[in-house]
């Protein structure tokens, strides 16, 4: 691939950083739900456990 690609006329020390900051604000836009989906799954799932066995 040509250098000057990379380089972004001169200008890749702003480019690239503004790359990475966007690809790490997706990924907390995916992971933090994600992990909030889970732990809510898992407390949902611990409470049925508890009600379930209260019954019986």
């Amino acid at each position: 691939m040509n250098p000057g690609f990379w380089a972004m006329g001169g200008y890749a020390v702003y480019v690239w950083p503004a790359y990475a900051l966007g690809l790490a604000v997706l990924a907390w836009n995916w992971l933090v739900p994600e992990a909030h989906r889970r732990a809510l799954l898992r407390r949902l799932d611990e409470d049925h456990e508890e009600t379930r066995g209260i019954g019986t």
